[in-house]
């Protein structure tokens, strides 16, 4: 036996839509959890010069969206206002024809002594030839204090710059039910 309810719009008992349907399949949520925001994706919008074996923050200074105003582009730190799980993302690209290795770290409330997670998500690389590393994972946030950045670090030999635009980005996004 199959039972079928026809509605357009489903109400909590205060009278406020949480769910509206077009009659055509298209169905639009109001506040039920739907959205994994905050979110955000910022970009290095100039290049950065990074000195030889030395941890730098990485200046992603251009924002292409910010849900919640939650990313500051002068600071370079992501202080979520929403407590949850949240999935990181971060892609550094050295302009340097040979390089033997980086290190990219997203960090936890500018941890830079316990290199252990929760508190810093990192990746060691031995790279050449204009490689490109990405970085993701899983952090969690209390949506009051916690914050997160980026440094990373090169040993060419020298100071290299980074790939402008979106050759280096770094974006987070809050996970639904995690």
């Amino acid at each position: 036996m199959t039972s079928i309810i026809k509605v357009n719009t489903i109400q909590d008992v205060g009278g406020n839509n949480l769910l509206i349907s077009n009659g055509s399949g298209t169905i639009t949520t109001n506040n039920i959890g739907g959205f994994n925001t905050p979110s955000f994706l910022a970009y290095v919008g100039t290049g950065q010069s990074f000195s030889n074996n030395t941890m730098t923050l990485v200046q992603f200074n251009t924002e292409l969206y910010d849900t919640n105003s939650d990313y500051d582009n002068s600071s370079y730190v992501f202080t979520p206002t929403v407590a949850g799980k949240y999935f990181f993302t971060c892609k550094i690209r050295f302009e340097v024809g040979s390089i033997s290795g980086f290190q990219i770290r997203i960090e936890k409330n500018s941890n830079t002594s316990d290199y252990t997670f929760p508190n810093v998500l990192y990746y060691n690389a031995r790279v050449e030839n204009y490689d490109t590393q990405i970085l993701s994972g899983v952090l969690e946030a209390n949506g009051s204090s916690d914050n997160f950045r980026v440094r990373a670090s090169q040993d060419s030999g020298g100071a290299v710059n980074i790939s402008a635009t979106f050759g280096s980005f770094f974006a987070a996004h809050r996970l639904i039910g995690a």
